[in-house]
């Protein structure tokens, strides 16, 4: 339990869903983790969070708004002078807003890209100042089995996500030499908010064109996160890992 002993790590959508279950991950295995979530309720939840016993690290909750720039610098600002670092971030809020090509509005579309994807360009530019000049860091991006294979409905969503994976090869080239590490994960259909609102017969749909005949757990993804944002994958930069059960939509 010490894989992120002593490391400041920051996670965006940190208070629910796969964001919570990372944070709780990366601070087990002794993680300083800044929840960094725009929903006054997921934030006031975080201290009814339990850590599993002998758990080194923490977790602080600080609102914030990724797609506000001014909000992004002033949040990275104040967490680099409170330790003098930041090791990683993960890029993980998200959120959508459905509808097919001729329904979908241009505010649903601003929406979307804003918080998906201009959201992980100012984060990471915030951050990524810190670690170049710290020579070390590791930045990972969710995207999306969407944002590799598109998905019905989904124009902006889809859009953002394969957005992030062209921004990860990109920083990849940028910041390697410069001792940053930049990975993207690339979930499959997982258990979170954000289905509940799927009927049922899409989600055994969903299932059955899955190999595993399952979907995802938000662990499985938190995991490929505590992984790409430790030390264990000190070769491992520039790529998108897909953790999906092998769906192909």
């Amino acid at each position: 339990m010490n894989r992120m002993n002593g490391k400041i790590a920051l996670i965006t959508g940190g208070a629910a869903g796969i964001g919570l279950k990372a944070a709780q991950m990366f601070a087990e295995e002794g993680a300083t983790v800044y929840a960094l979530d725009v929903s006054d309720k997921a934030l006031s939840a975080l201290k009814d969070v339990k850590l599993a016993d002998g758990a080194q690290g923490k977790i602080i909750g600080k609102k914030l708004d990724v797609s506000n720039s001014a909000e992004v610098d002033k949040v990275v600002e104040e967490i680099h002078s409170a330790h003098g670092k930041i090791d990683c971030l993960v890029n993980n809020a998200g959120i959508t807003s459905d509808a097919t090509l001729p329904k979908m509005t241009e505010e649903a579309f601003d929406r979307v890209i804003n918080v998906n994807l201009k959201g992980v360009f100012l984060m990471s530019k915030a951050v990524a100042a810190k670690m170049t000049a710290a020579g070390s860091g590791s930045i990972v991006n969710t995207s999306s089995i969407v944002g590799v294979q598109g998905n019905f409905g989904q124009t902006n969503y889809s859009a953002a996500k394969a957005g992030v994976i062209g921004m990860t090869y990109t920083w990849a080239r940028e910041l390697g030499r410069k001792g940053v590490r930049v990975n993207a994960v690339a979930p499959g259909y997982t258990w979170t908010e954000m289905l509940a609102s799927v009927p049922e017969k899409v989600i055994k749909m969903l299932e059955e064109k899955t190999p595993m005949q399952r979907l995802g757990q938000p662990e499985e993804i938190a995991k490929t996160y505590l992984f790409l944002a430790s030390d264990e994958s000190s070769y491992i930069t520039g790529q998108v890992i897909g953790v999906d059960g092998g769906l192909k939509l």
